[in-house]
């Protein structure tokens, strides 16, 4: 026999989990008006969900960074739903920052353990992840997470959330300095650190498209590893952060820059992430 629950039940529920009000209602009947089994019922019906939209694209969200306050690191976590609504509100925004903060202080090695974190007193991040899902009614996961460790991090959040990076200094330096590193990250978008950080598969595949390149322009055979070599000089120079053009003073290059301040000060780590 289904128990008749009353509005305020229903209300209590609803607050709690931030489920739907008929979610909430058909919960507390399903579970006979225990609140922990109704919670346990909603988070099941929040892993169906996240089942029936596993093949859908979540390619919306935050984009997220912070450093510890000692600012000796710094992560970076991708909180993804489905759609650019769901990003802007208000409740999602303070989810995701519950992730990111919980990454903060607890420094876990990967999304694994990330998730396997509490996310308060009674449910882990995953379990959250599920909440959310039911909530909601669309994918939603931890897309990326990564972290950096220095003398000195900077953590930049580009307006909108959209875009941030976090980057790492074997040495002291000021805010100022540490924001035009950063920023240069965020708008030049460099794939490694330096020339002997581009792998060996992004190496030949820069050679491979400079010799077709040259071929396709009729340049003697006998010349194209030479010319292809220039090119991915070129390339060095264009997409390894050290070795960028600074975006504030072209005649010198980030590692010229960093140089000019201590002529041992360098960048020993970054990451980025942008939503396309």
């Amino acid at each position: 026999m289904i128990m008749a629950i009353t509005a305020s039940e229903v209300n209590k529920l609803r607050q709690q989990t931030g489920a739907g009000m008929m979610d909430c209602k058909k919960a507390l009947e399903e579970s006979n008006g225990d609140f922990e089994k109704a919670i346990d019922y909603l988070r099941k019906k929040g892993q169906k969900v996240a089942a029936n939209r596993a093949d859908r694209d979540a390619k919306e969200g935050l984009v997220l960074a912070k450093a510890t306050a000692d600012n000796k690191r710094a992560v970076l976590v991708v909180v993804n739903c489905e759609t650019d609504f769901v990003a802007i509100n208000a409740d999602f925004g303070v989810f995701a920052n519950t992730v990111l903060n919980a990454a903060v202080e607890k420094a876990p090695a990967d999304i694994t353990a990330l998730k396997a974190l509490p996310y308060n007193s009674d449910i882990t991040i995953a379990d959250k992840f599920m909440e959310e899902v039911g909530k909601i009614g669309e994918k939603i996961d931890c897309g990326y997470y990564e972290s950096v460790v220095g003398e000195t991090v900077f953590a930049y959040n580009h307006p909108g959330n959209r875009l941030a990076c976090v980057v790492a200094f074997n040495k002291t330096v000021t805010e100022e300095v540490a924001k035009n590193v950063a920023m240069q990250v965020a708008a030049m978008a460099p794939v490694a650190l330096d020339k002997d950080d581009v792998s060996a598969e992004m190496l030949e595949r820069e050679l491979e498209v400079a010799r077709e390149q040259i071929r396709a322009e009729g340049k003697p055979e006998d010349m194209v590893e030479k010319i292809a070599q220039g090119k991915v000089n070129k390339f060095y120079k264009e997409s390894t952060l050290l070795n960028q053009e600074f975006i504030k003073d072209n005649k010198l290059s980030i590692r010229q820059y960093l140089q000019s301040i201590d002529k041992d000060l360098t960048v020993t780590a970054f990451k980025r992430y942008a939503l396309s």
